[in-house]
């Protein structure tokens, strides 16, 4: 009975990164043996035990055959008599297949050290291709390490996954996780850039993979492809370490420009109306959680108000706070104007110009906040104390008040007062 270190953390490790999780294989046990030795079996699909005092996860050496398409088709082996290198086959790339012993030996089968140093994603064997999972999993990888690049044969193979239908199988749940894992790594674009290449997002995004090509107006966009300026704006994200929710805003914010008529290219009249329709469409499809489907609808349906912020009355603005019910969730809409600074940012040449639309959004929802609306609600009952119905709009009328005051009030706004 042999326990090996295995997969990331060996990769890891080689790379000089820091090791979060340990995955440890055993060789030559049974589960009887793993259970006399106080470990818990926990696992369902194949043995995996909780170790008794470090309680990390220790599974056995198992062997798997493919019996059904997608990715939980697939029947385990595990026994005595199953070989490390019979396990570590099965796994996707060369640079995830290596192994350390108790000493701190290498167990490198299939010279995924050579690829380290090359900075090369390969897949270790053929059973690559019987898991489409894998193929969201080395696009994430490309997000985490962008340094590396995909094996021309390890691309081709996805290729051929992808004509074979395999991530057709793919449940939705699975594609957002990878996609959300990928989307907090450093460099996000990358694991688009392979799923592009592979041609795997046109299956699972076709709304996205669609703004390749789509011309935008040079002047606010030099580097004018929809598609790579989506790609700036989630990596600007990344860089700025915001949470997912805002990450995945700013992947989704643009998926309009792909349904405006060409007649109306490079401007994209009323994309922002497309895009809402289509962002919703996509979080029903991918099952995105409520906290990333409500940014992502908000920020498609408002990024283009955000950019004008400057130029709205008090009233409008007001309206604006209203439809996002930022009374009642401000965070949520200060995340938004988060979003839309990210859309700004992710352009060639636009990094670090300023956008000041952020902070007089803020300010002015500060001052709207202050009004104190259970006062003005008395107030209103006394005076009129069977019209109900002029409570709110009284509120509102005092908000108001209190925006365009403050903005005429504000010389570092660099706005004329509006009223």
């Amino acid at each position: 009975m042999k326990t090996y270190i295995v997969g990331g953390a060996v990769r890891d490790e080689l790379l000089g990164v820091a090791v979060k999780d340990r995955d440890y294989v055993v060789v030559g046990a049974t589960p009887e043996q793993m259970i006399a030795q106080n470990y818990t079996p926990v696992g369902k699909d194949f043995p995996v035990f909780l170790h008794p005092v470090t309680h990390e996860e220790y599974a056995l050496a198992r062997t798997e055959r493919k019996t059904a398409p997608g990715y939980k088709g697939f029947v385990f082996h595990t026994d005595a008599g199953v070989t490390l290198e019979e396990d570590l086959i099965r796994r996707d790339l060369t640079v995830n297949a290596m192994a350390k012993d108790a000493d701190g030996r290498i167990v490198d089968p299939f010279d995924g050290r050579r690829d380290l140093e090359q900075k090369i994603f390969r897949h270790v064997s053929s059973a690559f291709a019987e898991d489409p999972v894998r193929i969201l999993r080395v696009a994430r990888f490309a997000a985490r390490f962008p340094q590396f690049s995909v094996a021309m044969e390890t691309n081709a193979l996805m290729q051929a996954m992808v004509a074979a239908g395999e991530v057709d199988a793919l449940v939705p749940e699975r594609i957002w996780q990878e996609l959300a894992r990928g989307l907090m790594e450093t460099q996000p674009s990358h694991m688009f850039a392979v799923l592009r290449d592979c041609g795997a997002l046109k299956r699972i995004l076709p709304e996205l993979d669609i703004l390749w090509g789509v011309p935008q107006p040079a002047a606010h966009h030099p580097e004018i492809d929809t598609g790579k300026h989506v790609m700036m704006v989630v990596d600007y994200a990344a860089q700025q370490n915001l949470s997912l929710p805002i990450r995945c805003a700013a992947l989704l914010h643009d998926l309009g420009k792909g349904m405006t008529p060409p007649e109306s290219w490079p401007r994209h009249h009323g994309h922002e109306m497309h895009g809402t329709k289509l962002v919703e469409a996509v979080c029903q499809r991918l099952k995105i959680p409520g906290d990333c489907r409500d940014l992502s609808v908000m920020t498609a349906r408002e990024h283009g108000n955000i950019g004008r912020a400057l130029e709205l009355r008090a009233a409008t603005i007001v309206t604006l706070f209203e439809r996002c019910d930022a009374f009642r969730k401000p965070q949520r809409f200060i995340d938004m104007l988060q979003a839309s600074e990210c859309d700004h940012r992710g352009r060639t040449g636009f990094a670090e110009k300023p956008f000041p639309q952020n902070a007089y959004l803020q300010s002015a929802l500060a001052v709207a906040q202050t009004v104190n609306g259970g006062e003005i609600a008395a107030l209103t009952q006394q005076r009129y104390p069977d019209q109900a119905r002029r409570i709110p709009e009284a509120i509102r009328t005092a908000r108001i008040k209190a925006v365009a005051l403050a903005i005429a009030e504000d010389p570092a706004s660099g706005d004329p007062a509006i009223q």
